[in-house]
Order: structure tokens, then sequence, then C-alpha cells
């Protein structure tokens, strides 16, 4: 599987690596600094225990019996992909947005999948959703949310983080593209126009905005963010996977 993980998440770990440790050299001769590593981590656990009480306090959890079919497809990948114990998977009502995420809070994994994205299993879009599960565990599997904690110094460095995450992102969407093939399109497209309207995107056109929709204000956008540009996802999945892209008549006429 050490194929599967972009060459641009290693080269960015290992800069995040060597920043981090600098800074927590310099933290630890300090007295003060080490007060603030402590009370950084404090304040860290106290967000995320917030965050998941209320998702395991509202939330729905997966299980064989409830949404069966989807704890099957989210077991068999887990061990497909030697991730132990497979995570528990919750999914949460955001009012529309689509969404889904892997975090972690004391030592136990979890994949959270807004309702909205949920539902392609009941849309046709069984392999989709796979996709998107693949996707989430991979983050698990690579311990990407363990380093997010022990790499948060390199956010100090403009730029750097951002650039690790979308080399992440990237190295994801290798591995659902992997596990999954015929849900990596679709299971991308789904983020950019929604649980209907992705079935009739010409994901040719998509992709093609690469080229066309660029400038300044396009890359300086992207360099801020945690994923990178939509078109470009599609653009290196297709190219993993080898498929032609989908065009809008070829969409409507195979019914996706």
């Amino acid at each position: 599987m050490e194929s599967l993980v972009h060459e641009k998440e290693k080269i960015y770990f290992t800069s995040s690596v060597v920043v981090s440790a600098l800074i927590y050299i310099g933290l630890a001769v300090s007295v003060v600094g080490l007060f603030y590593v402590a009370l950084g981590l404090l304040v860290a656990v106290v967000a995320q225990g917030m965050l998941m009480g209320g998702i395991r306090g509202n939330s729905i959890r997966i299980s064989p019996q409830q949404f069966p079919e989807i704890y099957a497809i989210t077991e068999g990948l887990a061990q497909k992909m030697s991730v132990v114990p497979t995570p528990d998977v919750y999914i949460v009502q955001a009012g529309g947005l689509l969404n889904a995420f892997a975090t972690r809070f004391l030592g136990r994994n979890f994949v959270i999948i807004y309702s909205d994205v949920f539902e392609l299993a009941y849309r046709k879009g069984e392999s989709e959703l796979a996709f998107i599960i693949a996707h989430e565990l991979a983050h698990i599997k690579r311990k990407h949310l363990i380093w997010r904690i022990v790499l948060m110094p390199a956010v100090f460095i403009p730029y750097l983080s951002t650039a690790y995450s979308r080399a992440c992102e990237y190295t994801c969407d290798r591995f659902g593209a992997h596990f999954v093939p015929q849900g990596a399109m679709g299971g991308l497209l789904v983020l950019a126009a929604g649980k209907k309207l992705y079935q009739h995107v010409d994901s040719a056109a998509f992709e093609s905005q690469v080229q066309s929709e660029t400038g300044f204000w396009v890359w300086y956008a992207e360099i801020f963010s945690t994923h990178p540009n939509l078109p470009k996802r599609i653009q290196a999945v297709r190219q993993q996977i080898g498929a032609a892209p989908v065009t809008s008549s070829s969409a409507t006429a195979a019914g996706i």
C-alpha cells in the first residue's frame, strides 16, 4: 500500500516533523513554553470531547441492526485495509451539508458521515458511499489523525500544514480509488454537485476547469485550503483508475 501514498505527503511530512521538533525543543527549554504546550493540549482535549459527546449523544450509530448493509461495507473495507479495530461510524444530520470526516478521541477512531452523503446508499450510489468510507478509513490507516496533533507546531509556518493536509487528501483518494474504483469518480462529484445533480455532471468538462479556472485568486485560495480543488482530485483519480471521463450524455444514457 506504500505505493498509494502521494509523493508530496512524504515531503511535507518530513518538513513538518523537522519544524515541529525544532519548536518543541525551543519550548522544552522554557517553563513557560511547557505551560503553553500543556494548556494547548488541555484545550484540544476538551474541545474534541465536546464534539464527540455531541455526536455520540445525538447521532445514529451504524451497527448490524442499524443500516446493516453499510455496516457490512465498512467492516469489509476495514478488513481489506487492515484498519483494526473497525472505527465506529455515525450518521450526522447537518442541514444539507455534504461531508464526511474521520476523527479520534482518547485512543478511539470514528468516522462521521453527514446524512445527505449517506443517502447516496439509497439512491443507487452505494459504490460512491463506499469510496467515501474508504477515503476516511485511509486517514486512520495512515495515522493522519495522530500526526495532526503531533505536528501542530507546523501551523506556525505559512502554508506548510495546509500543504501537508492537501497531500494527505490525495493519498486518501488513492486508497479509496484502489479499493472502490467504481465509486471514485461519483464519490468526488457528489461533493461538487450534491447527491442528485452529481449524476448529470459532465466530468470531462468539470475536470477541464483545472486549465480554465486559473489565476492568482484560485491559486491563493487553494494554498490556504486543507483540501485540493475538486477538479484536480477528479483528474488525479481518473488517471489512477484509467477511467474515461463521463460526459453528460453518457451519464444520462447509463441512468447513473
